[in-house]
């Protein structure tokens, strides 16, 4: 079976975890046409999840990506539960739990134990090592990096990961998924940090250390990117977007991995997450909210 055959033969996908990543998977399956089984731990995360989409699918409504209609037929196409057995009946999975191996590891060990045989598993992992989570299930040549960006129904890019064992069926079904959803995806290797976060976070980490050792306010940083690199935003109003204490884990992702000092993590960094203000959603990182 060729790839395109593959992705047309998926008509419900899961995706484990209603959070921030979650429930913006889950809204662009959903517009894409597939139904969605959305699973987290609580109902109440599932509640916050599904109003989260309501209100990104009213901001479509009002312009006029879609029509109210469309809205109430995105909605319909999404089943929340709490049962991890439900994912008995998906043929396509997408793990988008927060960014911590072991919670990750577990999650996955548990859907690959419910999931069909021949399955895809996926992980929107940002950091974490495809073939490292790949070995943890039974189905490590059906198991694949499927990096969305935040917010994941605006932003084009999908960044499609292999592990060493993913499957040539496996990588071109999910490129061709991915293009279904209307994303641009694009395919890479597994290495730490992959290509996104190698080259992203080692900048913000840079212009952090200009703001602890004195060269300038984040301000002037930011404008420095904006004016001069064309930057839509700078690298610290970015870091609060993406949230200081992800930034922490995956720049000690990158130093762990690559065994190089280049790669670790800021001490301003560090004192802000440990001080919690780990930006937008906390109301304090860099700047205030």
């Amino acid at each position: 079976m060729n790839a395109t055959m593959a992705s047309e033969i998926i008509k419900t996908v899961a995706v484990l975890g209603a959070g921030t990543m979650g429930n913006g998977v889950a809204h662009v399956f959903a517009r894409a046409g597939y139904n969605v089984i959305l699973r987290d731990v609580e109902q109440r995360f599932l509640d916050r999840g599904l109003e989260t989409i309501g209100k990104n699918l009213d901001r479509e409504v009002k312009k006029e990506k879609i029509t109210a209609a469309d809205k109430s037929a995105i909605l319909a196409r999404l089943k929340p539960t709490i049962d991890m057995t439900a994912l008995a009946a998906v043929d396509f999975a997408v793990e988008a739990v927060p960014e911590q191996l072991e919670l990750k590891v577990r999650v996955l060990k548990d859907a690959d134990a419910i999931l069909r045989p021949g399955v895809i598993l996926a992980s929107n992992t940002s950091s974490i090592s495809i073939s490292k989570l790949a070995a943890e299930t039974s189905r490590p040549e059906k198991f694949i990096g499927m990096h969305f960006f935040n917010p994941v129904p605006v932003m084009a890019l999908v960044e499609v990961i292999r592990g060493r064992a993913t499957s040539d069926e496996t990588f071109q079904t999910t490129m061709s998924l991915c293009e279904k959803l209307g994303k641009k995806p694009v395919g890479v290797n597994d290495a730490p940090g992959f290509v996104s976060n190698r080259v992203l976070m080692p900048m913000i980490n840079e212009a952090a250390f200009a703001v602890m050792e004195g060269v300038a306010t984040p301000e002037a940083v930011d404008a420095v990117m904006k004016l001069g690199m064309n930057h839509p935003m700078g690298p610290l109003e970015l870091a609060d977007l993406i949230g200081l204490d992800v930034c922490v884990d995956i720049m000690e992702v990158l130093h762990r991995g690559f065994g190089d000092a280049k790669y670790a993590a800021c001490p301003l960094l560090k004192q802000h997450v440990a001080a919690g203000r780990l930006g937008r959603k906390s109301g304090q990182g860099f700047y205030k909210y």
